[in-house]
């Protein structure tokens, strides 16, 4: 765990809010761990906490972004010793300067963290650096240590922390208490470790070493730059300056050819760009994009259209093609920014092209099935529709635009179950308790229930999340 800025405050108290039901665990559940924590028992409370952080919190689903991050994780994990979990890593969408990592194989990255760091090292040091928490089984161990917790207290103490900042750290504090405190004070130690082994990580897979002393000293900035300060007895993060020094020590003992890597940094100022120009505030991005290379050119664009400068963002998507009239990339987002405008022609060629180029990227797929069913062909964008979610099960916007389609077709049993899907991945209770009553009711008619059944799984598991808040 990074140091970080602190979550809104209704964010921390949802988060924690979800967990607090667990807490209350009968006696007999805490004899469990008696024994020891198991993978089996990690793995599970790793994937609860996924369906939890999913179901509060925006997460990231642009391919160029999660395809980057799952690089860097695939590269990082790669060269490690056998490992009994399956990584995963996701990305929050959240100005937080923060990355943590959960039982059971789990990575979260922050947009704001990764928008913050200047290079892929500094990022990629980040991530080893969670992913040593992991494989050092940190949090199991400090269960094991205090056997009388139970999965419910360990997960709360996770948000609390994972929250950060004195919000999320007090409300954490005062639903555990003291005992819970002195279990988050030996993570001082695991941070140290986290350091040491998270470096071996880097440099087994290439990287240069001093990525993971700049991304600290990114996170040090930052914080004083804010004026922000965390108490110490919630602070997971030993003197940061005392493990930037030892971590640059250990590097000068490091032969020369390691410690003088270089990182072509390309790919990740690709998705430095899509983030400053999704998320990122408005002047700010666009001081950032006031070259004239095709990036620029693109995220100044996407910055214009999102402040509806219709006109002049049109003007920097021409000069980005003009500049890069093959990078599916650039393409993709002014064939998404012409279909905004409503000029279907130019954005299916844009999209067509830019799907030809990198088959992987659903984004460009997503907005061209939507340009079909602009223009009446259904039959069409139901293969792109189905061949995105695909990807990316779990998003809203995908499943409601799908939905139309299907009821446009006289397909309302698939429309209905698609609602309903968007409805339970947007959170919204109400309308997914009505859109899955209708769909009930639709399958009675018809012999084949595997949908539904699918349906009711996934409806049954967030409505235990949204029953817990």
């Amino acid at each position: 765990m990074l140091y970080c800025r602190p979550l809104s405050r209704c964010i921390a108290l949802f988060l924690l809010l979800l967990l607090m039901p667990l807490f209350c665990c009968p006696p007999a559940a805490w004899a469990f761990f008696f024994g020891g924590v198991s993978i089996k028992d990690e793995k599970e409370m790793g994937r609860k906490f996924d369906v939890m952080v999913r179901a509060s919190l925006p997460m990231v689903d642009d391919p160029e972004i999660t395809n980057y991050v799952n690089y860097m994780l695939g590269r990082l994990t790669r060269k490690m010793p056998p490992q009994p979990f399956a990584f995963k890593a996701a990305v929050i969408r959240h100005n937080a300067l923060n990355a943590f990592a959960v039982p059971g194989g789990y990575v979260f990255l922050f947009t704001g963290l990764m928008m913050q760091v200047e290079r892929e090292e500094e990022l990629a040091g980040v991530l080893a650096h969670e992913l040593a928490h992991v494989t050092q089984r940190h949090v199991a161990s400090r269960l094991e240590r205090a056997q009388y917790l139970t999965v419910g207290s360990l997960l709360l103490a996770i948000a609390g922390v994972a929250v950060g900042g004195p919000g999320g750290g007090a409300l954490a504090m005062g639903a555990l208490g003291g005992s819970q405190s002195a279990m988050l004070n030996y993570s001082r130690l695991d941070e140290t470790e986290a350091d040491q082994i998270g470096l071996q990580f880097l440099i087994a897979a290439g990287y240069p070493p001093a990525g993971m002393v700049g991304g600290f000293k990114v996170l040090r900035q930052k914080s004083w730059m804010s004026g922000m300060s965390i108490p110490t007895y919630l602070s997971t993060h030993p003197a940061i300056g005392d493990r930037i020094n030892s971590l640059q020590a250990r590097i000068e003992t490091l032969s020369a050819h390691i410690r003088n890597r270089t990182q072509d940094t390309s790919r990740f100022q690709r998705v430095k760009t899509l983030l400053w120009a999704r998320y990122g505030d408005s002047q700010a991005a666009l001081q950032r994009f006031s070259g004239s290379d095709a990036l620029s050119c693109m995220g100044r664009g996407m910055v214009l259209a999102r402040s509806n400068k219709i006109n002049e963002a049109s003007t920097a998507f021409d000069a980005a093609l003009k500049a890069a009239p093959r990078d599916p990339l650039v393409l993709r987002e002014a064939g998404a920014f012409h279909y905004r405008k409503g000029d279907m022609r130019r954005a299916g060629g844009l999209l067509q092209q830019a799907m030809q180029l990198d088959r992987n990227d659903y984004m460009a797929a997503f907005f061209f099935a939507r340009m079909l069913d602009e223009t009446g062909r259904q039959a069409q964008a139901a293969a792109h529709y189905r061949e995105v979610l695909r990807h990316v099960p779990e998003e809203p916007d995908v499943h409601a635009a799908y939905a139309r389609s299907l009821g446009e077709s006289g397909k309302t049993l698939d429309a209905y179950i698609h609602l309903a899907y968007s409805a339970i991945y947007s959170n919204d209770r109400r309308q997914a308790e009505r859109h899955v009553k209708k769909a009930r009711a639709l399958a009675e008619k018809t012999p084949d229930r595997n949908a539904l059944n699918k349906l009711e799984d996934i409806y049954r598991e967030r409505k235990e999340v949204w029953e817990a808040d």
